[in-house]
């Protein structure tokens, strides 16, 4: 059975840092692709980051130079450094795994975790 666990949520000032990690339990895939998602109140969930097995990395515009997403494959774990944190990051933050299907050059989300609060204050 898969389970993939979020935390390092919390609540910080806006400029501060917050640095969030995904344990993965279970075969998830040969290679899978991981990425983190958010969704704040009345909003659609967006994804915030996605990460390749390789390590190659892609991120939504709205976070490029202050998100960082890593993964650490001998310990099926993901991260994401977050930094200058705005309030319009606070959200829900999801992290994500699945296959990556090459015929889409998308990563297929297939198992998710149940999120971890982040809010930043101005």
């Amino acid at each position: 059975q898969v389970q993939l666990v979020e935390s390092g949520g919390g609540s910080v000032q806006a400029g501060g840092s917050l640095r969030l990690s995904c344990a993965a339990s279970g075969y998830i895939y040969n290679r899978p692709c991981m990425g983190w998602f958010r969704q704040a109140p009345g909003k659609e969930r967006e994804e915030v980051a996605h990460i390749e097995y390789d390590g190659t990395t892609d991120y939504a515009d709205s976070v490029k130079g202050r998100f960082t997403i890593s993964r650490d494959n001998a310990k099926n774990t993901l991260y994401l450094q977050m930094n200058s944190l705005k309030p319009e990051d606070t959200a829900i933050y999801y992290c994500a795994a699945g296959p990556w299907v090459v015929s889409l050059g998308e990563c297929e989300y297939n198992y998710w975790g149940r999120g971890t609060q982040v809010t930043a204050s101005s």
